[in-house]
């Protein structure tokens, strides 16, 4: 039922985590419980004596002791490339994590390596204008070809613009929703949403069980979801009241970067970016703007994966000479994904079962050995450099 494994443990470790997502409440009180009992199924087990003891109200305790996990979430799992991804469990992407009320658990259609991947959210208007239209495909289109995973919301206007352009430029993109991972929104983007859930291109991710229908405060809410997954949030164009505004300032709460493109003065769909601006967002013109202002957050970033994954063990034995020297060198994890390698582009779920490693430590070497220019992708998919 879940990306992790098949075994009735996960089973009941999944069935938990539903549990506690249907019970609803504050994110963190429940995130707290899965941490303080060492698991979600622990933390179910513990009873509302042990519920108590950990500092939940008698309203929080009744509302998990009559949560029961939904059958259409437990049926939505057993779809193909259907994943979710507990806050506790190691594939819950780091920058997320480590973002202001992270959610407790992650529904994701797709690929879920995306999301540890450096992306940047494109947000702007729902009804922009032509030009604010082809600045949104132009920054998407060259944010994909420098290998940046482009993030948004798949509303209309903007975000549907960033989506499009970056999947026929051969991109990767995400799509945060404010709805179940099933349910499209608007309905005009019922195949976009299909297109990104294609796990050689993309990933849906939503907090919210399937079968959730739209609901206002949904959507200011996921903001922080998008915000939290990017290294940076591109505003091209946004009223001076607009969600694309609280998902520029949640992304500063955050500490990330937030850029916005000026337009005229006579524009009311530039204002938004002109006060972005004057508080302090950097002013862009062209995508190499942002690329070139993030470079030192994605070698940060890459040296926080080195440091995580290339810790020197011993040396494996069947190495081939071109994996020699690089990131995790010593490091058998490394020389097992080098070896699943060929020099035909190799698909990220094929290179998880090759290895038997989880999708999150596959993409994160991957992004490493990208970095250090052994490994190239091409439309989601990866083989050595020739």
């Amino acid at each position: 039922m879940t990306a992790r494994s098949e075994d009735a443990s996960d089973d009941i470790e999944t069935l938990a985590l539903l549990r506690l997502i249907a019970a609803g409440g504050s994110s963190p009180a429940r995130c707290s419980l899965i941490e303080g009992f060492g698991g979600a199924a622990q933390a179910v087990a513990a009873g509302p004596a042990g519920w108590r003891e950990a500092g939940w109200s008698d309203e929080q305790v009744s509302a998990l002791s009559s949560a029961v996990a939904p059958r259409e979430a437990i049926a939505w799992l057993r779809g193909p490339s259907h994943h979710l991804v507990g806050w506790h469990q190691e594939d819950y992407p780091p920058p997320l994590r480590k973002s202001p009320n992270p959610p407790l658990a992650l529904f994701v259609a797709g690929d879920p390596s995306l999301l540890w991947q450096p992306s940047v959210a494109v947000v702007g208007s729902r009804g922009p204008t032509p030009g604010g239209r082809d600045n949104a495909r132009d920054f998407a289109r060259a944010f994909a070809a420098s290998g940046l995973v482009v993030a948004s919301g798949l509303a209309a206007g903007i975000d549907t613009a960033a989506h499009l352009a970056t999947l026929d430029a051969g991109g990767r993109t995400i799509a945060v929703l404010g709805t179940g991972p099933d349910v499209p929104y608007p309905r005009a983007n019922t195949d976009l949403h299909s297109r990104i859930a294609d796990p050689a291109v993309g990933a849906i991710v939503s907090e919210y069980l399937p079968g959730t229908g739209p609901v206002a405060f949904h959507f200011p809410s996921r903001n922080r979801i998008l915000a939290g997954l990017s290294v940076a949030t591109v505003v091209i164009e946004a009223a001076e009241r607009s969600g694309a505004l609280i998902t520029a300032r949640l992304a500063s709460e955050a500490g990330r970067e937030v850029f916005a493109v000026p337009g005229s003065i006579h524009n009311p769909l530039a204002r938004g970016c002109h006060r972005l601006i004057r508080d302090g967002a950097g002013l862009v013109s062209c995508a190499g703007d942002v690329i070139d202002a993030l470079a030192p957050q994605i070698a940060a970033l890459a040296q926080d994966l080195r440091r995580q994954l290339g810790a020197p063990i011993h040396p494996a034995q069947a190495v081939e000479p071109d994996a020699r020297g690089g990131s995790g060198v010593h490091d058998p994890d490394y020389h097992t994904l080098w070896n699943a390698l060929g020099h035909d582009p190799t698909a990220m779920d094929q290179l998880v079962q090759r290895t038997g490693l989880t999708a999150a430590a596959v993409s994160s070497m991957l992004l490493l050995m990208e970095l250090d220019g052994r490994v190239f992708s091409q439309h989601g998919r990866y083989f050595r450099s020739r």
